[in-house]
């Protein structure tokens, strides 16, 4: 029978270790090391210190950002892991010279890189640039909702925070009142175990509500761009609760723009809402505004092309669009249903026991007009009234009803009726047209203009170009969530991720030294 020398990786061994030759090319680790020392301009860190004269000497910027990028590339987020890879990884302490910093040094060194943040980002695109990775002729934007620090239960609008205030303080009366029934019940050694419970009990929950009361006189109503208010967090103010691929996260919604060449990140922001129809404009102009400082021969906006998915997709961004003379291909939600190649995407839906899902409402055919009384009839047999006659949205004029609500209140065809069950009463329109102003507007262009062969065929680049950028960051780079609080530290830390995926370009399609 074969004989086989034993193994056992449970040991440790003193050996002479070189750092450099830990730092193999090719790898990213190496790409790394040569770029923060040969090719970034670090004297933007210098302000940062004032010991020239006296005080202990700084770690160096240098070493602080390679260990990093090297660990946000391993999805390693937290400082004090950090820290532990540098006494314990011979990779780390091969970046940073065996410094091994305290992890409340590589915590404040993030958190506080505000003002440096942007021009190394530029940094990173210059070398970029000078290496010929970024094309500079179609761009595509998307957004990546992660949770951040920040309790979801946290959240409400200033009236649903109020109202879970008031809650906290009759569940404190109430205990109260038990405490008090438990005095005349119990023996004197069960009455004091239990007191010591129950003010343990309402210690906590006056001080959630303390927190509430101090957020609410501290912090004025958020107001989304429809004017309505929106819920804030108690955890981080600046955070968004907002709907994911994922579920509903409480965090911020990391946006970049990716050039189509090599999927090279040349803007990038963090905002703290889950509406990105408000960020086209400013995410535009925030990438062209880095590529004008790093290239030569910078784009201008008529001689690119955007794509953006339907979430960025306003009547005022396709002004912008038209305005500015660029080349956008940006879909309203009606793209889908248009387009003939997904004519026959309803046989994919789910099915329960065989048959297809399918929820049907009564639609404004269904009501039909009646000629002697010129209103129309629901379809449970009563006379609609009159609401408005000159009802105009989005370009399109019509005439809308509504039905009584002694009506509506208990008519057996409401859940086919109404879809959301507070509604009071059903509303129909009947739209004839277009208002003389409206004709074609912003967003008609677009549709006419996407809606072309060449229209489809330029914007079926957009998933294979923004969609692996997100997915390396989320997978590659295990980016789950963000770990800071405040959009000022999360957009920081998404710059980071950003430029760690940057940086991964470099190592594959860029020329280091060996």
């Amino acid at each position: 029978m074969a004989r086989y020398q034993a193994y056992s990786q449970d040991q440790g061994k003193f050996i002479s270790v070189f750092f450099e030759d830990q730092l193999l090319p090719g790898t990213f680790e190496h790409a790394l090391n040569h770029i923060v020392d040969h090719e970034l301009e670090l004297d933007i860190f210098l302000t940062r210190y004032k010991n020239d004269k006296c005080g202990r000497p700084a770690i160096d910027p240098a070493l602080l950002l390679k260990i990093v990028f090297f660990a946000y590339s391993h999805g390693i987020t937290s400082s004090r892991k950090i820290a532990v890879c540098c006494q314990t990884n011979i990779v780390f302490k091969a970046l940073s010279a065996d410094t091994m910093p305290n992890f409340t040094t590589i915590a404040h060194f993030i958190s506080s890189m505000e003002a440096e943040i942007t021009p190394l980002f530029r940094n990173i695109l210059l070398i970029c640039e000078g290496m010929n990775l970024i094309g500079k002729e179609m761009f595509a934007i998307d957004g990546c909702k992660l949770s951040s620090n920040a309790s979801k239960e946290q959240s409400g609008t200033h009236a649903e925070l109020e109202k879970k205030r008031k809650k906290i303080e009759q569940n404190i009366k109430y205990i109260l009142k038990i405490h008090s029934k438990e005095d005349k019940t119990y023996t004197a050694a069960a009455v004091e175990d239990l007191s010591t419970k129950r003010a343990k009990q309402i210690e906590k929950l006056r001080a959630k509500s303390k927190t509430i009361l101090d957020f609410l006189s501290e912090n004025e109503e958020r107001i989304g761009i429809s004017g309505k208010a929106i819920k804030s967090n108690i955890t981080d103010k600046e955070s968004g609760k907002m709907p994911s691929a994922h579920g509903v996260v409480q965090g911020y919604n990391g946006i970049a723009t990716a050039d189509a060449k090599h999927q090279i990140i040349v803007g990038a922001e963090a905002q703290g809402t889950g509406s990105e129809q408000e960020q086209l404009k400013n995410m535009i102009e925030t990438s062209l505004e880095n590529l004008e400082n790093v290239s030569a021969s910078p784009p201008k906006k008529e001689e690119i092309v955007i794509l953006a998915d339907n979430g960025f997709h306003s009547e005022k961004n396709m002004k912008y669009l038209i305005k500015e003379e660029i080349d956008g291909y940006i879909p309203d939600r009606q793209y889908r249903k248009r387009d003939p190649r997904f004519a026959d995407a309803d046989r994919y839906k789910k099915t329960i026991n065989g048959k297809k899902i399918k929820v049907k409402y009564f639609v404004p055919k269904d009501f039909k007009m009646d000629k002697d009384l010129g209103l129309p009839i629901c379809p449970g047999g009563h006379a609609m009234y009159l609401k408005n006659q000159n009802f105009v949205v989005k370009g399109k004029k019509g005439i809308s009803y509504i039905a009584r609500e002694k009506n509506c209140s208990g008519c057996p065809l409401r859940e086919k009726c109404l879809r959301k069950p507070n509604t009071k009463a059903r509303q129909v329109t009947f739209f004839s047209g277009k208002t003389a102003e409206n004709k074609k507007s912003a967003t008609r262009q677009m549709i006419e203009k996407i809606d072309t062969q060449k229209g489809r065929e330029i914007y079926g680049h957009r998933m294979g170009l923004i969609e692996p950028v997100f997915g390396n960051i989320r997978s590659n780079l295990r980016l789950d969530h963000f770990s800071l609080r405040s959009q000022k530290k999360v957009n920081i830390q998404w710059l980071l991720y950003c430029m760690t995926h940057n940086i991964g370009k470099i190592q594959r399609y860029g020329q280091i030294a060996a």
